[in-house]
């Protein structure tokens, strides 16, 4: 799963030249006056009214930090990378010095906490620990905080190391313009150099379960210099699940206290139910387990994540996999799709947590692995893992659906290689160290095959620290729909289509259908200009078949819609059969639609307002011919709304007008809301 996301020196010096619906029933709204006692819930730091009906319907109540009562310091808000601030949710967050405290007022019965927090790096690196603080009602106890699974540094693949030196000296570097080996021999940039994935969270079962208006406050540790809260989610969980006719694994001799390995134990449970047509049954407790376990015709239950904890460490193999693995770690795998793959598995109701803390990409240390048909993996939890769910296909009919995925080191869920007819739906994902979900239709030793017919549905992606929230490479036929994504980082954005890492072409339609984003779309570094909040790119083919209705763009930092090939493809490659309707854009720190390519688009009913540039920056494939821009934008009726420059779908932009401005000022907008 190797996807190098560093351009070429060329290719960037050339471009550069050139220019979550909540179920829990006594929410309170935000209301008007914010920073005050009462509590405010919110969803993607939103009003939840601004994204009723989209993203994943989830058992907690998100408040964020700076919205809650404290003696310590807000930081943000802020967007650029490698800083903290700008991995915050809703990029802003509470810094406490030792002994300050966050205090946030419970808006519904809660007997459950998790918190995102973020603690320094140790020096050297491989981070500390520290006790938080945390008093509930009359309850004091305390939360432990690391910073093991978090700090990133310098050039893909990254580093733990801050104070090691460029990884690739003969790369391109965007921050002095030069490839140090032949322009700048010697060069070495401030230490640590890009830092990121600076926040991590732990969830706390407390003992009882406290009323509405009670205070949840988090008080700093001594130990550290400093530590920042992003936000608390409460949740009233409900009882253990039994299963009392099952394969238990106790009778197999697993340990829930995780003092023992309990991989053969689990193994056993497995065999036997198979043989007797038995679900396996993991009851509430800790179970070590330090390696794949192996899933073929069987369904496995916990009694909810929050009880079952299946938890390993990472182990280092003493020599290289055939596959490429240097290590193995705690994850349920199916059969390899050259035999095959595996089906009729049925995963739910525990949690699989990890120990990962660098990117390697031939490991195969994934919670979920291999290739399923006929299978479904639902209610789990996943955090500390390379990714989460990795499908190497060829498969079909999967569904994911409902699973917390946290704190990965690479992508939450990627459909790879011929998944076909599955669907992965109110699935929450926070923190993933790439992209938030995907599918990648690669057509690695020139299969044939590709993913089709796949949906991505009712998902919410927060804080993709790298890359895309939602990103689709290739395939046919396939659709995001109802989806919120929230608060990109570098090198994505919200949605992405892109036709790159040896996909297959689209074919059929991608259709974009009721999602929100907000606040999404990031400076790309090595061309130095913005991304849109959805980024199509023509990077190994032209692109046809993109057709989106009803999206919502919230906040964009840059463009609402970036539609662009690359300077060195630019006269290959265009985008045909695109098409915009019933989409609301709230507030563009630029344009609404920026377009770097050949071909067009037609939009209908397209509104926009606090619209920070012109509202077409149309650059088309910078030949700038008299005749007007290789684009064409074709206005179907309906398109209203503008911002500082006027309309934004002006008659004097149609149909090719050429309105190329490369790095147009960036204006912030307001904050949305509600559409009149």
């Amino acid at each position: 799963m190797t996807r190098s996301r560093t351009l070429v020196a060329a290719v960037a010096a050339a471009s550069l030249t050139v220019g979550m619906a909540v179920t829990a029933q006594a929410a309170v709204a935000a209301p008007p006056g914010w920073n005050t006692p009462a509590p405010v819930v919110t969803r993607a730091a939103l009003d939840p009214a601004l994204v009723a009906g989209r993203g994943a319907d989830v058992s907690f109540l998100e408040q964020e930090a700076e919205n809650a009562v404290t003696n310590g310091t807000v930081i943000g808000a802020g967007r650029e990378a490698y800083t903290i601030e700008a991995e915050a949710s809703g990029r802003s967050a509470v810094r406490l010095a030792p002994g300050q405290y966050v205090e946030f007022t419970l808006p519904a019965a809660t007997n459950a906490l998790t918190v995102r927090y973020s603690i320094p790096d140790a020096p050297a690196g491989g981070g500390l620990t520290a006790p938080l603080a945390v008093k509930v009602g009359s309850q004091t106890t305390s939360l432990q905080m690391t910073s093991q699974y978090s700090y990133l540094y310098n050039q893909y693949p990254f580093t733990n190391d801050p104070n090691a030196g460029l990884l690739h000296p003969d790369w391109w570097l965007a921050e002095c313009a030069c490839v140090p080996q032949f322009d700048q021999p010697g060069y070495e940039p401030a230490k640590p150099f890009r830092p990121m994935k600076f926040y991590d969270e732990e969830r706390l079962l407390l003992l009882k379960t406290y009323k509405a208006g009670d205070k949840v406050r988090l008080t700093a540790p001594a130990g550290v210099a400093w530590t920042v809260i992003d936000l608390i989610d409460t949740e009233l969980v409900g009882k253990p699940s039994v299963k009392l006719k099952a394969s238990n694994v106790l009778a197999f001799g697993a340990d829930p206290t995780g003092r023992k390995d309990s991989a053969p134990a689990i193994d056993k449970a497995i065999a036997f139910a198979k043989k007797t047509k038995l679900t396996v049954y993991i009851p509430p407790g800790t179970y070590r387990v330090d390696r794949h376990i192996e899933v073929d015709d069987v369904t496995i239950e916990g009694a909810g994540n929050w009880y079952t904890i299946i938890k390993g460490s990472q182990v280092a193999l003493s020599e290289p996999a055939p596959d490429g693995s240097t290590h193995t770690g705690v994850g349920f795998y199916g059969k390899d799709a050259a035999d095959g793959g595996s089906t009729d598995v049925h995963l739910s109701g525990f949690s699989i947590v990890g120990d990962v803390r660098e990117r390697i990409d031939t490991d195969q240390v994934n919670a979920i692995g291999g290739a399923f048909h006929d299978s479904s993996f639902s209610d789990l939890y996943i955090q500390h893992t390379k990714v989460g769910m990795w499908f190497d296909g060829p498969m079909s009919n999967v569904t994911v659906e409902r699973n917390i995925i946290v704190d990965q080191i690479a992508d939450a869920l990627n459909f790879h290689i011929g998944v076909t007819d599955s669907v992965a739906r109110h699935n929450f994902v926070r923190n993933s160290g790439d992209d938030g979900l995907a599918m990648w239709a690669e057509s690695k030793g020139g299969t044939t095959l590709t993913n089709a017919r796949n949906t991505f549905e009712r998902n919410t992606v927060q804080t993709p620290n790298l890359a895309n929230g939602i990103a689709i490479y290739g395939g046919t036929d396939n659709t995001v729909a109802g989806n919120l994504v929230a608060d990109t980082i570098r090198e994505g954005s919200a949605l992405h289509a892109g036709s790159r890492f040896g996909a297959h072409p689209f074919a059929g339609t991608l259709t974009f259908r009721d999602n929100t984003t907000v606040r999404a779309g990031t400076r790309e570094l090595n061309w130095n200009i913005g991304l849109g909040s959805l980024w199509v790119y023509a990077l190994e083919g032209s692109i046809s078949g993109i057709h989106v209705t009803g999206d919502h763009y919230l906040d964009s930092t840059y463009n609402a819609i970036m539609l662009v090939s690359e300077w060195g493809v630019k006269d290959l490659y265009s985008m045909t059969d695109v098409s915009f309707a019933d989409v609301q854009v709230d507030g563009t720190g630029t344009s609404v639609l920026s377009a770097r390519v050949k071909g067009g688009a037609s939009f209908q009913n397209v509104d926009a307002r606090s619209v920070g540039a012109v509202g077409i920056n149309n650059c088309g494939s910078f030949g700038f011919p008299p005749s007007g821009s290789e684009f064409s934008v074709t206005d179907l009726g309906g398109n209203d709304g503008g911002g500082t420059t006027g309309p934004w779908l002006a008659a004097w932009e149609l149909p090719n007008t050429i309105t190329c401005n490369d790095r147009p000022p960036v204006v912030a907008p307001p904050a949305p809301s509600p559409w009149p």
